[in-house]
């Protein structure tokens, strides 16, 4: 008899304390979910399967993840069948998440929103779990350490469809800042129709290139909603979260290691757009040839920067880039001294809407890039002329500077307008 009373004074402590636990996780929910707005949404939020049944949404730190899942929730689900968690949360550190998820489950919930995943200790076999045990459980995971989600292709590639959000483009930022919503605009339009396309955005934006300018140093980040104030500083702290906290905990980074890759930042940040000389500049952060070429890719999988490379020899770990871009412009006004040099700005804006877009870029032997490997860009200021390009086929100019293209000359401040 006492045994018995034992028991279920045991199971009762057990299910109160669950009860107790899912209504502090839905409290946390429901406040986030009253204070995100809907006023602007990023475009990959109408690329998403929202049907499908695990989705995973990656990118950088500060991209935005956390509000595009909530915006998806607030406008398309049933509140009380969905709960919204971040796992770096503390909470987590004593409570497992597969339980977590069959008590909210057994409540009636159906859609299970699991943010910054990476945090969660063995967060591979937790969502494997869950995904496996409630067949009728839609989950959505987030994380912003590429390099630990990549650990995941091969247990969940086959249950996670995946999705990257990148920053801002010049578009999504006019849009956020300013409420000027445009549609956005198809690579090869601008290539075909250059002229009439900057007529109907110019019809409706006035003055593309303030916007642009503007960009360059405050538009890649949607936290720029905050205020110009502290904007750069949020970007240093930024940069130094993933370098000290997220790559040590997915690769072993020493301290020292953690100082070059700073130093390798800073380097290419004032620098004019950087063909390295990789011995020279494994000289000048201390360190030996292999070594750099590692932690140029740490830095390329941590999306900082941005390697170009050539098509022939593709993306590998002990190939060298020909190009070194830091990954947005915001980070360049971010890390370099004084006025940043306008030929990097340019080409990293041209880049970095590109890739971001979806196109493969690649480095030429003449011009400065290829596009899908089809089209030669050389990119420049008002007065480049064609002289480097001259004779190539399918080869055109992006050029700062200009409102209105003209032959095989394209504002560039357009490519801001391709997703």
């Amino acid at each position: 008899m006492l045994q018995n009373r034992f028991v279920c004074e045991t199971f009762l402590r057990i299910f109160c304390t669950f009860d107790e636990t899912m209504q502090l996780l839905f409290n946390k929910y429901r406040r986030l979910l009253s204070s995100v707005s809907t006023s602007f949404k990023r475009s990959l939020s109408d690329s998403i399967n929202w049907k499908a049944k695990a989705i995973c949404i990656e990118g950088a730190r500060g991209t935005g993840k956390s509000t595009l899942m909530l915006q998806h929730i607030k406008e398309n689900l049933p509140v009380d069948k969905t709960l919204y968690v971040s796992l770096d949360d503390l909470y987590f550190k004593e409570h497992p998440l597969p339980e977590i998820a069959e008590t909210f489950y057994n409540e009636g919930g159906r859609y299970l929103f699991l943010d910054e995943v990476h945090k969660y200790e063995d967060w591979q076999s937790a969502v494997k779990n869950v995904y496996d045990f409630f067949p009728d459980l839609q989950l959505v995971i987030s994380g912003s350490s590429i390099l630990e989600l990549q650990k995941s292709q091969a247990d969940l590639s086959r249950r996670v469809v995946r999705y990257h959000l990148p920053e801002l483009s010049l578009r999504e930022y006019i849009s956020l800042r300013y409420n000027i919503h445009i549609d956005k605009i198809d690579l090869l339009e601008v290539l075909t129709n250059a002229g009439d396309l900057a007529g109907d955005i110019i019809s409706r934006l006035i003055s593309p290139l303030k916007y642009f300018k503007e960009y360059l140093s405050y538009g890649a980040y949607p936290f720029i909603v905050e205020g110009e104030g502290e904007y750069l500083t949020k970007i240093n702290q930024l940069i130094n979260v993933i370098i000290d906290y997220d790559l040590p905990e997915a690769k072993a980074i020493e301290v020292s290691t953690q100082a070059k890759l700073k130093r390798l930042l800073y380097i290419i940040s004032t620098c004019v757009p950087y063909k390295p000389n990789i011995t020279k500049l494994a000289e000048q952060i201390k360190t030996s040839r292999v070594r750099l070429l590692e932690m140029l890719y740490i830095l390329e999988q941590a999306q900082l920067i941005n390697n170009l490379r050539s098509s022939v020899h593709g993306i590998s770990l002990m190939n060298k880039p020909e190009k070194i871009f830091l990954k947005n412009n915001s980070l360049i006004t971010a890390l370099a001294e004084g006025i940043p040099e306008i030929g990097n700005q340019r080409e990293t804006f041209f880049l970095s809407q590109l890739g971001n877009a979806g196109a493969t870029v690649t480095y030429p032997d003449k011009g400065d890039f290829r596009i899908n490997d089809t089209y030669i860009f050389e990119v420049g200021g008002k007065n480049k002329t064609s002289k480097q390009i001259k004779d190539l086929p399918n080869a055109f100019l992006a050029i700062d500077d200009i409102e209105y293209g003209y032959s095989n000359s394209i504002p560039l401040w357009m490519f801001g307008f391709l997703y």
